[in-house]
Formats: structure tokens, sequence, C-alpha cells
């Protein structure tokens, strides 16, 4: 909980996180969206995962993470992380839809987190300035 008397600074921002999990392939098409949008940075993470399709389930599909064998199906995907602000949220779902949609099975998911407040460390700049 941020003591809104102690900062100064501070004022309600009305920011989102969106975390978009995707289809590797589709990485440099998520980035072009994003980069139109001029939503400043994003973080990136390989990351394997499974949804509704369960993964595959070929004969091969033993899966070694960190040195453990498993046998849960997992798929790659990549996890992009970007703060934007709030206006800006139905504008790039409609255009990640639109652009990345292969209407199958593990195209990916998007989650939408409320973000409170956002500090440049260089320069102390708060909000949507430090986005």
């Amino acid at each position: 909980m941020v003591d809104k008397q102690r900062c100064e600074h501070w004022e309600e921002k009305d920011m989102k996180e969106m975390i978009l999990i995707i289809r590797p392939e589709k990485l440099e098409i998520l980035k072009d969206i994003l980069d139109g949008f001029q939503t400043g940075g994003m973080t990136i993470s390989s990351v394997m995962g499974c949804g509704t399709q369960r993964g595959f389930t070929g004969e091969n599909s033993v899966n070694q993470i960190k040195g453990f064998k498993t046998t849960i199906n997992l798929l790659p995907k990549i996890r992009v992380e970007v703060v934007v602000r709030n206006e800006l949220v139905e504008e790039i779902i409609t255009e990640v839809r639109d652009r990345m949609a292969t209407n199958h099975v593990g195209d990916g998911k998007i989650f939408i987190r409320s973000i409170d407040d956002a500090v440049r460390i260089r320069t102390g700049e708060r909000g949507e300035a430090a986005l």
C-alpha cells in the first residue's frame, strides 16, 4: 500500500500491465504492434506451458526442464510483459487478435493487471512519464 502523504509526487495513474503469452513465431509481429503504439519498453521471456490443448502428446513427450525430466506435455511459448496507458489496452488487444490469431488452439492468452505507479530509477520520474 502506497502512503500518498509521504510521496509528494504520487498521484493515481491509469496504467495497465499486459502479460501476453504467445507462439514464439509471432514475437516479431507483437513487437511491431507494440512499437506502433509507442509503448516504450517490454520484457520478454522464453517459457514453457500448456493450456486447454494440454501440450504435445507424441511418443517423445518427455521434457527436460532445468535438469529434471518431466512427462508433462509443455510447449514453448514467449511471455511478453508491457505496461501501457489504460486507453491503449483495448486497441492493443484488437490489433493482436487481428494480426496474430490463427484460429487454432495454442494462440495464447492476454492477462491484464492494474498498475498503481511506476518509477524510472535513473531520473525519479513517476507514473506514465516513467514508461
